[in-house]
């Protein structure tokens, strides 16, 4: 047992911080047959709270949406639906709310190991072969692309900005919260989407809406 043995044994295996990834700089580099051995993403689930609910359920919609071409870790997003789930349920009830994570996380992230210890600088190589070696996901955002949404009733919209406003704080840059006009996740405006149903050219199709076209063989659809 000599000295160099038990300084390769204490090798730091800490994670870098988000200001070493924040940034996109090169091609996305993913999982693939040429790049194995990458670790699963910490985010598992995207969706939370009544994600089944009827797209009449929850009229009101507001979204994270980011101010900054910057990449995000899975660890971050992880962290960010936990007190975005957690902010709801305690305002309005687990089923008073939908949660959807947009961005998924697909590009690795590589690390060079360096040993930090004493006599580091007689064991480790520098940065001779410093190509390093999958650490971790993160997901590619550009700027005014929606990073979470959260669909509920109107009476419970306040709770949504609040608990955007909490996500914020795990994340690096800058990101805004923003109240839509839209009718839950489809992309027809409130007053559109009132009287698209009443007049029988949007139906619903779980948690979005189908339109109806007027064009097309007649069937009991669309003859309205």
């Amino acid at each position: 047992f000599t000295f160099e043995e038990d300084s390769l044994k204490r090798i730091d295996h800490g994670k870098k911080t988000a200001r070493c990834s924040r940034f996109q700089k090169n091609k996305p580099y993913i999982k693939s047959r040429f790049c194995r051995g990458v670790p699963d993403a910490k985010i598992r689930i995207f969706d939370c709270g009544a994600k089944k609910a009827n797209v009449d359920d929850f009229p009101f919609v507001a979204h994270l949406v980011s101010d900054e071409k910057e990449q995000l870790t899975s660890s971050a997003l992880e962290a960010a639906r936990v007190a975005c789930n957690k902010y709801m349920i305690k305002g309005g009830g687990k089923e008073s709310f939908h949660i959807r994570c947009r961005p998924h996380p697909f590009h690795v992230l590589r690390q060079n190991k360096m040993l930090s210890c004493a006599g580091a600088d007689r064991l480790s190589s520098g940065m001779r072969g410093s190509y390093g070696k999958p650490m971790e996901m993160s997901a590619r955002i550009a700027i005014g692309q929606c990073i979470f949404s959260i669909r509920t009733k109107d009476s419970h919209g306040h709770h949504a900005i609040e608990a955007l406003r909490r996500a914020k704080f795990k994340f690096p840059g800058r990101q805004k919260v923003m109240r839509s006009n839209k009718w839950g996740f489809t992309k027809w405006d409130r007053a559109d989407y009132v009287r698209g149903r009443k007049e029988g050219w949007l139906v619903s199709d779980g948690t979005n809406c189908k339109y109806v076209s007027k064009r097309g063989p007649l069937s009991e659809t669309n003859c309205v």
